[in-house]
């Protein structure tokens, strides 16, 4: 049976998922179907990267697809539609969008994956000590093209006006994530050296930095659902109060730093939604 950790995290995911819906419910058929898409997409390249890589496994849930968490699925899904909704409220040109979308996740994944090896969520099998705090560089990598590989393919064929925009996207995002996942799962891992793997990720995340940034981004620009601000938050105050319960975050204290550090970036990213937020609080009544 699934330890207290465990439940949270389903329940939190699952809570997302609610929020992620409720927008879809009222936005129409194209963004219920990039919802669901998202959750086939995320349960597949979880087990099609298992099955190709065998570099992690998986600890016991309450709902489980084979040997992946079925809630790991719906997380993949509800963070690619959260970023998405986001990148769409930016001026950021259309193509450069799933660069920053790929980003987005990794603000997420940077003080995920370390809270959640300690917990026993999964496990890389290489000890607390390996490269990123127990954590595959190799990882980082993956977590970047899984989201800016699907929404690459999905706005591929979004900007259409006809039939095909309104219900192809999501075929298109989930093929083209799925060979790319694929496709850059064994360049990491079979064709560059292990040596190699810091050099080959960081040249990646600095070009795609270097590319939003140039791109001058304005956010929030068009009206985005709170959503996009409830995903990640909920994700990051989940690590935090359960990295400092448990007490893996004090070990080392650098976990801390980074945990807190990835939940003020996510803040400020989605200030005009905490402001608000702040301002539903005070409202007079």
């Amino acid at each position: 049976m699934p330890n207290i950790y465990f439940t949270i995290f389903e329940f939190v995911i699952y809570v997302q998922f609610a929020i992620c819906l409720r927008h879809a419910l009222k936005a129409g058929a194209d963004k219920l179907l990039k919802l669901f898409t998202g959750i086939l997409f995320g349960v597949v390249l979880e087990i099609a990267t298992i099955r190709q890589l065998n570099a992690y496994q998986y600890g016991q849930f309450w709902i489980m697809v084979l040997d992946v968490p079925l809630c790991i699925g719906v997380a993949w899904s509800c963070m690619i539609y959260s970023v998405m909704e986001f990148s769409d409220g930016s001026n950021l040109p259309y193509w450069t969008r799933p660069i920053l979308d790929g980003l987005l996740a990794l603000n997420i994944d940077l003080a995920l994956d370390t809270v959640a090896i300690r917990l026993g969520f999964w496990d890389w099998g290489q000890g607390l000590k390996f490269q990123y705090f127990g954590v595959p560089y190799a990882n980082f990598w993956a977590w970047f093209w899984v989201v800016s590989s699907f929404s690459l393919g999905y706005r591929l064929v979004a900007l259409r006006s006809d039939w095909i925009g309104k219900w192809l996207p999501s075929l298109s995002g989930i093929t083209i994530g799925l060979i790319c996942v694929i496709f850059t799962n064994a360049l990491i891992t079979f064709m560059i050296p292990f040596d190699y793997h810091t050099l080959s990720v960081a040249p990646v995340f600095i070009s795609a930095l270097f590319i939003v940034i140039v791109s001058r981004p304005r956010f929030y620009q068009t009206p985005i659902d709170p959503l996009a601000f409830w995903v990640p938050f909920l994700t990051h105050f989940y690590l935090l109060t359960a990295g400092l319960i448990s007490g893996v975050l004090l070990d080392p204290l650098a976990l801390l730093w980074i945990a807190f550090s990835m939940s003020i970036l996510a803040l400020i990213l989605h200030r005009p939604s905490l402001q608000h937020l702040f301002l539903l609080i005070n409202k007079p009544k």
